[in-house]
């Protein structure tokens, strides 16, 4: 597939961004020392809308034996687009005498349960707009806290110097995007 500069009627200088990553804090006694890393940008691996909640590892692995095949955190994905649903990954003890661990996924998904898919995001706000029901818009409030996040990276961008990282159509991002990470943290795969 085509990168966005190779696209009809993009030009090669152009400096348009196309992909944004994030490692946002909230400064509150709760969520003190807890990364929030969001990314986003066009023509990645797969288009994909998710959460991604991972738990904290213990500090040692009481279960851990040879052939426990690459314990990893608990994690919790709520999924978006296109397939709406949840998952758990976990850690699983292989039936047997030894005590031996792998990762195992729980799935929920909406179109499989049902046997339908609910309707696209715009196809339901639209809905919702005729029928005046506003639960799903967001709120002023919501909106101002949002733009105090976007407008200094806008600003950002619009000052920077150099060219802006680059990524082929069909990756995981641009390599700078690694350098948000704390130690020992990684991107989820897309």
């Amino acid at each position: 597939m085509p990168g966005y500069l190779q696209e009809d009627g993009v030009p090669a200088s152009s400096t348009t961004e196309t992909y944004a990553a994030l490692r946002l804090k909230v400064d509150n006694w709760r969520w003190a020392g807890v990364p929030f890393y969001i990314r986003t940008g066009k023509r990645l691996a797969r288009k994909v809308t998710e959460i991604a909640v991972t738990l904290k590892p213990v500090p040692h692995l009481a279960f851990s034996q040879d052939g426990s095949l690459g314990v990893q955190p608990n994690q919790l994905v709520l999924t978006l687009q296109p397939n709406e649903g949840v998952s758990l990954r976990l850690g699983a003890k292989i039936p047997g005498t030894r005590m031996i661990i792998r990762p195992v996924n729980m799935e929920f998904l909406y179109g499989t349960a049902f046997l339908s898919q609910s309707p696209e995001a715009y196809e339901r706000l639209i809905t919702d707009a005729m029928r005046g029901d506003a639960t799903l818009f967001t709120r002023n409030d919501e909106v101002e806290a949002q733009w105090q996040i976007c407008d200094p990276i806008v600003s950002a961008w619009g000052e920077q110097a150099g060219p802006l990282a680059q990524y082929e159509a069909g990756s995981q991002g641009p390599a700078e995007a690694e350098g948000l990470l704390l130690d020992g943290q990684g991107w989820r795969a897309i």
